[in-house]
């Protein structure tokens, strides 16, 4: 069975950090590039980081403009996961974040709809 699990989210406050898990199994991992979106009540969903696939030599990325700088993605082989490093979080970051696979990745593009798999979503609440 296909899963993706995402967590680490939370509440935290303006200007804090959170680190967002997301463990992938019933598949081949280093196949798939793992992106993040999120969506907030009554937006649309918002692609926020990319990473490709880690078959070997050096992964690329890709990143929303609202979270350039400020947000970092990394995958780990050997546990399956990819996790995404928030810092200098804003209330304007409050949303639910998914993950995502896709086996044919581009990197030009954040439409949802190519994406095969999807976690279930974890809840980051920024506030003060």
């Amino acid at each position: 069975e296909v899963q993706l699990v995402e967590s680490g989210g939370g509440l935290v406050k303006p200007g804090g950090s959170l680190r967002l898990s997301c463990a992938a199994s019933g598949f081949t991992f280093d196949d798939y590039a793992i992106t993040w979106f999120r969506q907030a009540p009554g937006k649309e969903r918002e692609g926020v980081s990319s990473i490709s696939g880690g078959g070997g030599g050096m992964p690329y990325y890709a990143y929303g403009e609202a979270v350039k700088g400020r947000f970092f993605t990394y995958r780990d082989s050997a546990k399956k996961t990819v996790y995404l490093q928030m810092n200098e979080l804003k209330p304007e970051d409050t949303a639910v974040y998914y993950c995502a696979a896709v086996a044919r990745w581009n990197m030009g593009s954040w439409y949802a709809g190519n994406y095969e798999y999807w976690g279930q979503g974890t809840q980051v609440t920024v506030s003060s």
